[in-house]
């Protein structure tokens, strides 16, 4: 079992993660690009629309910082943190950079890392995946809060093939700073396949159909020197004892020459491969994993991750993903038995990472922190911040985000529900969020209204304020749908807080929850039960 938390991650390191408790840390933070990561949930393509692609989109997060009260707030955390040597190297950055928006990125990693360190374990290792916009500041704050002493290696992962960028090299990488909290870290050195070149030097086939090659068993030349015997009327310095040379002979692993040497045999199939270097080509991008890709902007291919925390970490150890997006890390650690604590600040999020959980480990548990569990904690996010209060509504109705933080920008639609009334032609219930104090019936107006001009037979209003007896008498003017089966279904429905926690739904017929995102493959594991 493992813990989601919605929240800024350094206030939920602090109130909930131990000192020294976490096994291993991988984090992609953004990466201060000056990029509006978008994500865009395409409807079936019935209904699609040369609209779609202008107004679909859902503001995941806006990766972009500015010099500004929060900045230096961070930057004063750092000080008052007590590591002296990270502070110093920020400050000295800032003295390089100046206040800009640069800075403030580098303000806000600072005191994460600090915090990351400090819920870390002695044998524990951190992950930071980075491109090259600030990778070079981000590996000098690494130095700085983890000590030079602990750099274990820089990652090069090539993400995508080679590709024009105008009057520049390609930039088809990214960089993954591997760190260590101290000598004793933990480390499984991991393999990949020889290539097809090295797999031809197996050129010798056993009568069982076994291939393999021949190896040297001499100590010539070896420093350390060796065992000198005469063994099956061959006689050398050898690299083993007797005993060892009689066992691999039983077990038909030596090769007599023609001219009276005997060399070791070395099969194809117990070969482990090739270790891993720190050039990484050979994980394609998630945009040629068709069968992974869930939407989310920023996604890493599911085996990236396998590989790093099969390397260090073991089984029952805690991964902890501080910026956890769509949910790679906690997903790979949960397929390799490891347990898992995973951290955002969206809701959108929070949503996507639950359902794919939920998809590719049937049964799964885990917990999730931070998200509204009752009428009051709802009523506080909807008071607090209204996009994400708009986004955790629509997940709760199972109907796909729609819309963005820019005023007007979405219509009055806040979330789709799209399904197949007949069980074959596709329709979408339009659904909008209200979290204000005072609602009326222009509301509900204006909700017909876009149905009508969205030609959606089904409206969903979200409602915080109980709605007034006009808006009920409105919406139920509005009248009724059928499904082709001689059922009927009201065309515009009015929810409120209190019934959605009291299990209220709409009433759509032939709803796939799943629409909502895209479905993750199922996992066939045996480690879906770990518990924290």
């Amino acid at each position: 079992m493992g813990r989601l938390y919605y929240g800024d991650n350094l206030d939920v390191l602090r109130a909930h993660v131990r000192d020294e408790s976490v096994d291993l840390v991988y984090l992609d933070p953004p990466f201060n690009s000056n990029a509006s990561y978008n994500i865009l949930f395409a409807p079936p393509a019935a209904l699609r629309t040369a609209a779609d692609a202008q107004h679909a989109q859902i503001r995941a997060f806006e990766d972009t910082w500015h010099w500004n009260d929060s900045a230096e707030e961070a930057f004063d955390l750092v000080e008052r943190s007590g590591n002296t040597r990270a502070f110093d190297l920020l400050n000295a950055m800032r003295s390089f950079l100046g206040e800009n928006d640069m800075m403030a990125y580098l303000a806000m990693m600072a005191i994460r890392l600090i915090e990351l360190r400090r819920v870390l374990k002695p044998t524990g290792a951190i992950y930071l995946h980075c491109d090259p916009t600030a990778s070079h500041f981000l590996k000098l704050l690494l130095d700085g809060v983890f000590g030079v002493e602990n750099y274990r290696n820089e990652i090069t992962w090539k993400r995508t093939t080679a590709h024009s960028d105008g009057s520049r090299y390609g930039r088809n990488t990214d960089i993954i700073f591997f760190y260590s909290r101290s000598d004793a870290y933990t480390w499984h050195s991991q393999f990949v396949p020889y290539d097809q070149e090295y797999a031809d030097r197996f050129r010798h086939v056993d009568a069982d159909g076994r291939r393999w090659m021949d190896d040297n068993l001499t100590a010539k030349g070896l420093s350390g020197g060796g065992y000198s015997y005469e063994y099956k009327g061959a006689t050398s310095l050898w690299r083993m004892p007797i005993a060892t040379m009689r066992r691999l002979d039983a077990e038909g692993r030596l090769h007599f020459t023609r001219k009276g040497g005997i060399r070791l045999k070395r099969y194809l199939d117990e070969a482990r491969g090739m270790p891993v270097q720190a050039l990484w080509t050979d994980i394609p991008a998630i945009n040629s994993q068709a069968q992974e890709r869930l939407g989310y902007p920023t996604q890493k291919p599911l085996a990236l991750l396998e590989r790093i925390i099969a390397a260090s970490s073991d089984e029952g150890d805690v991964v902890l993903d501080p910026f956890c997006g769509c949910g790679t890390a906690i997903h790979a650690a949960q397929k390799l038995g490891r347990r898992w604590i995973g951290i955002d600040v969206t809701h959108l999020a929070i949503s996507l990472i639950e359902k794919r959980l939920k998809d590719a480990f049937p049964g799964i548990e885990f917990t999730v922190e931070g998200t509204p569990k009752d009428l009051a904690s709802a009523l506080d996010l909807a008071r607090r911040d209204k996009y994400q209060f708009q986004w955790w509504a629509v997940s709760m109705v199972d109907a796909q985000p729609f819309g963005g933080r820019k005023k007007g920008a979405d219509g009055g639609i806040d979330g789709v529900i799209y399904f197949k009334p007949d069980g074959r032609r596709t329709e979408k219930a339009i659904v909008s969020v209200k979290g204000g104090d005072n609602v009326g019936v222009q509301m509900v107006r204006d909700l017909h209204s876009t149905m009508a001009r969205e030609k959606a037979p089904i409206g969903v209003f979200i409602t915080k304020t109980p709605p007034t007896s006009a808006m009920e008498r409105e919406a139920a003017a509005v009248g009724r749908f059928e499904d082709g089966f001689g059922r009927t279904f009201p065309r515009l429905q009015i929810i409120t807080l209190a019934q959605l926690f009291q299990g209220k739904r709409p009433e759509i017929p032939l709803v796939d929850p799943a629409a909502a995102f895209r479905r993750a493959q199922r996992e066939d594991v045996r480690h879906q039960r770990m518990l924290i």
